[in-house]
Order: structure tokens, then C-alpha cells, then sequence
């Protein structure tokens, strides 16, 4: 089944808010409800703000993966001043119910990201990558880094992702691990353990 990989346009959201819920598992840490779906909303809104990429892929007529990236110096058409308010709104509320969570998991990454930059500058992050785990196609997370490497050959990106995300995927197309960290995520009463990783790879133009 072929992959068509397309530029990523607003009626692709609703969807990739969907597989980000699902392919993160944040039924881990919510209940399936209101509450899980308006914080894959804020989630996905977050991360489409600072992306600078953002790519579909597209089998059999329908929308099957999603890929953002932030590279240094190219413009970020999707931070409109709607999204952050939104933004703004959902943090300010989410010090309610999970403000250590979030701020552990941010520590824990900004401190891996401190170790990895003392011997690295990376041009770029991978913020987001998804994919429809209903998708009949096959390879369509590799489709979507192949088309990113297309455009920003020769640049070094890095990307967090952690044990309750598929991140073995990463280690089978190039990355490599550069830091990792354990973490217990405690929301309530809900303690979820964690391992942290860091991950890096200079981009490489498949087509030549």
C-alpha cells in the first residue's frame, strides 16, 4: 500500500489528537473521559505550536501519521495567538490536579537535555511522531523521517520519549541513546514508573 506524505492541514487534527492519546498511553495517567481527551488536545496544541515541520501521511485515503519538528530558524506558521491562550488557559488549570507530574517529567528532560548539549548542538527537535495503530499500511513513521531528512539533510536532531512509548522504533532507524533517566509520574494517587530517554541522529537525504 503506498504512503503519500502531505503537508499538515487543520482538518488532520482531530485525528492526530487521537493517536497521540492512544500511541503515548495517557489512559495511564487519565481516565478515559473528558479530562483524557482535553489533555490530548492541550498536548497536541502545545506541540504544534513550536513546530516549525509538520507532515501527514496518507494510505488508502486516510489520514495514517503524523510528524512535527522545531529546527532553528524556520518560522512557526501554527503558534497563533488562539492556541496560546488556549495554551495558557489549560496550564493554568492543570496546577489543579498534576502541576508536580508535569514539572518532574520537564525537569527530568531538561537535565538530560543539559548532559546531551555539553559535547553536542543539535539543529533540531522531533517533538512529535505518530502513527494510526489501526493502519493497514506498514513503515509510515519510516516514510514520514524520510521525507523530514529530505528537507533538513545533514542536520542533527534529538527527541524524548520514555518506556511507555514505542521507543525501541527509534533505535532500529539510526538514533542513537544518548542520556536516560528513571522517574516515578505521580498523579493523585496513581504512581507510574518511568524510564527516560534521549535520543539523537544526524539526517541523511535517503535519495542519495
Amino acid at each position: 500500500m503506498d504512503i503519500e506524505i502531505r503537508e499538515f492541514q487543520r482538518g488532520d487534527q482531530e485525528k492526530a489528537i487521537r493517536f497521540a492519546i492512544t500511541g503515548m498511553h495517557f489512559d495511564w495517567y487519565l481516565k478515559p473521559g473528558p479530562l483524557l481527551d482535553l489533555f490530548g488536545r492541550y498536548f497536541w496544541t502545545l506541540e504544534l505550536c513550536r513546530a516549525t515541520q509538520a507532515l501527514s501521511a496518507w494510505a488508502d485515503g486516510e489520514l495514517a501519521g503524523v510528524l512535527l519538528a522545531e529546527m532553528k530558524g524556520e518560522p512557526k506558521r501554527w503558534n497563533t495567538p488562539g492556541r496560546r491562550i488556549f495554551l495558557r488557559a489549560f496550564q493554568l488549570a492543570q496546577g489543579l490536579f498534576a502541576r508536580r507530574a508535569a514539572g518532574d517529567y520537564d525537569r527530568t528532560n531538561q537535565d538530560m537535555f543539559q548532559a546531551y548539549t555539553q559535547n553536542n548542538t543539535p539543529d533540531g527537535e522531533l517533538v512529535f511522531l505518530a502513527a494510526d495503530p489501526g493502519a493497514k499500511a506498514r513503515g509510515i513513521g519510516t516514510a514520514l523521517l524520510a521525507e523530514l531528512a529530505r528537507r533538513e539533510a545533514g542536520k542533527r536532531i534529538f527527541l524524548y520519549t520514555d518506556s511507555g512509548c514505542t521507543y525501541q522504533f527509534y533505535e532500529h532507524r539510526g538514533f542513537t541513546q544518548e542520556q536516560e533517566r528513571d522517574i516515578v509520574v505521580e498523579i493523585g494517587k496513581r504512581q507510574v514508573p518511568l524510564r527516560c530517554f534521549l535520543y539523537s541522529r544526524r539526517l541523511e537525504n535517503p535519495s542519495e
